[in-house]
C-alpha cells in the first residue's frame, strides 16, 4: 500500500519532497541535496555572472573597432546558452527539477543580422538576466544556508568545547560562558537553528526554482504563439493548394483540352476526306501532327511546373540548372547538396528557386541573378540574389507570402533583405537530411 505525501511536505517548484517532521527533515537526503544546491549558488553564480559581464563589456568596447564586438557578442550569447544548460542540469541532478530549455534562434549566415536577432530574442534576454542575477541571489541563498548550518552547529557543540578546553573565562560575542545555564541556552538556540534549517532550505529552493523556471525555461506564450502561427500557415497553405488545383484545372480545360479537341476534329476531317480523296489528306495530317506536338509541349510545361521528373530522379543538382537556363535573366547557379534532403523539402526548395526567379524576371528589373543552394549541418540554405531595384516586401506581395507559407509548412524560415535601390537577397532555411 502506498502512502501519499501530504501537500505540506512537497517542496515547491517540483523539487524532491522532504518530511514535515523537523528531525526527519533534517536527516532527509532532500534537505542536504537542497542545501548543497544552495551552497553552490554563490560559486556558480559568481562564475557565470563574471563570464557574461566580461563578454558584454568586450562586446561594447570592441564594437566601434570595425565591428569586432559582433563576434564577441555572438560568442557571449552562445556561451550563455551553454551555461544555462549546465544550470538546468544542476537543477535536475540535485533537486529533481526538470526545466525545459528555450531554444536559441536558428543560425544566420549574416553575422550582423544574427547578432541583432540574438539581441532581440526574449530567450537570450531572460537567460542573460538570470546570469546577471545569479551572483547576488547566490550570495544571499548561500549565505543564509551557510550561516544557519555553521552558527547552529557551533552553538550546539559549544558546551562540550568549553568543557574540553578547561577555560572558565571563555566568552562568545561578549557573553561569558562560565555558567552552565548560559551554555545550555546557547546549545538550545543552536539546536533550534538546525531544526529550522530544513524549512528555510525548502523556502529558498522554492524561490531559486521559481526564478530559474521564469528566466531559464521557455518564454511564456512562445509555444502557443508558434502553434498559432503554424495553424495560420497551414490554413494559408491549404488555400494556396486549392488555388493551385483550380489553376491546373483551368489550364487543362482552356489549354490542353482545346488542343486535344482540335486534334480530334482535324483527324475526323482527315478520316472523312480519306474516303473521297485518299491523296488529299497530307495537309490535314501535318496540321494534326503539329497540334499533337503543341499538346505534348503544354502538358510537359504543366508537369514541369508541378514536379519535374528529373527532380525525383536526380535531385536539385540536376533540376535547378534547367530552371536557371529558362530564366530570361542570366543566372549564376551554385549547388552543393552532397546528401539529398527529404522529397518534400526538395520539392519546396525547387519551388522556392522557381518562384524567386520568376519574381526576378517579372518585377525586379535585374540584369543578373545569383542562386546558391548549399547543405550545411543538416540544413538546406537557399539564397537568391539579384541586382534589381529592390523594395520587395513579403507583407505586401502574395508571391513572397506564398513562399513563406510553403517554407513554414516544413518548419523552415524565409527572410528577405531588399532595400530600395537593391540588391535583393532572399534567404531560405529548410531542414536538410534527417537526423
Amino acid at each position: 500500500m502506498s502512502t501519499a505525501v501530504p501537500p505540506s511536505a512537497r517542496a515547491a517548484g517540483g523539487a524532491r519532497p522532504s518530511p514535515a517532521d523537523p528531525l526527519r527533515a533534517f536527516a532527509s537526503p532532500a534537505t542536504w541535496l537542497g542545501a548543497a544546491h544552495l551552497l553552490l549558488d554563490a560559486f556558480i553564480g559568481a562564475a557565470t555572472c563574471f563570464l557574461l559581464l566580461a563578454g558584454l563589456f568586450w562586446s561594447v568596447l570592441l564594437l566601434p573597432f570595425a565591428l569586432l564586438g559582433v563576434p564577441v557578442w555572438l560568442l557571449t550569447a552562445w556561451v550563455g546558452a551553454g551555461l544555462g544548460a549546465i544550470e538546468r542540469a544542476r537543477y535536475r541532478l540535485l533537486l529533481g527539477v526538470v526545466i525545459d530549455p528555450q531554444p536559441m534562434p536558428p543560425a544566420h549566415r549574416n553575422p550582423l543580422r544574427y547578432a541583432g536577432v540574438l539581441l532581440r530574442d526574449p530567450g537570450v534576454q531572460r537567460r542573460t538576466a538570470h546570469q546577471v542575477l545569479a551572483a547576488p541571489l547566490g550570495m544571499l541563498t548561500s549565505g543564509i544556508v551557510y550561516g544557519l548550518l555553521a552558527f547552529g552547529a557551533t552553538l550546539l557543540v559549544l558546551p562540550v568545547a568549553v568543557l574540553m578546553s578547561g577555560n572558565p573565562d571563555a566568552h562568545l560575542f561578549g557573553i561569558p560562558l562560565a555558567s552552565g545555564t548560559v551554555r545550555g541556552l546557547l546549545a538550545g538556540l543552536g539546536l533550534i537553528l538546525l531544526l529550522v534549517t530544513p524549512a528555510v532550505v525548502r523556502a529558498l529552493v522554492a524561490l531559486d526554482v521559481a526564478v530559474a523556471r521564469a528566466l531559464l525555461g521557455p518564454v511564456p506564450g512562445a509555444l502557443a504563439a508558434r502553434v498559432g502561427e503554424l495553424e495560420r500557415s497551414r490554413a494559408r497553405v491549404v488555400d494556396s493548394v486549392e488555388a493551385e488545383r483550380r489553376r491546373i484545372e483551368r489550364d487543362l480545360h482552356d489549354g490542353t483540352q482545346q488542343h486535344l479537341v482540335s486534334l480530334a476534329m482535324t483527324l475526323g476531317r482527315a478520316k472523312a476526306r480519306y474516303r473521297t480523296e485518299p491523296d488529299g489528306i497530307g495537309d490535314l495530317l501535318d496540321e494534326a501532327h503539329q497540334q499533337a506536338k503543341d499538346a505534348v509541349v503544354e502538358l510537359r510545361g504543366l508537369i514541369r511546373g508541378l514536379h519535374p521528373p528529373v527532380l525525383s530522379d536526380r535531385g536539385l543538382d540536376a533540376a535547378l540548372p534547367a530552371l536557371a537556363a529558362r530564366c530570361p535573366v542570366p543566372v549564376d547557379l551554385t549547388v552543393d547538396v552532397p546528401v539529398r534532403p527529404a522529397p518534400a523539402v526538395e520539392a519546396i526548395g525547387y519551388f522556392v528557386v522557381s518562384e524567386a526567379l520568376t519574381n526576378v524576371a517579372k518585377h525586379a528589373g535585374a540584369a543578373r541573378a545569383t542562386v546558391t543552394v548549399v547543405e550545411s549541418d543538416r540544413t538546406l540554405w537557399i539564397t537568391v540574389t539579384d541586382d534589381g531595384h529592390g523594395g520587395a516586401d513579403p507583407a505586401h506581395g502574395t508571391g513572397l507570402r506564398g513562399l513563406a507559407d510553403r517554407v513554414s509548412g516544413v518548419d523552415g524560415q524565409l527572410s528577405v533583405d531588399s532595400p530600395v535601390g537593391g540588391p535583393t537577397v532572399l534567404t531560405v532555411e529548410l531542414p536538410g537530411r534527417p537526423l
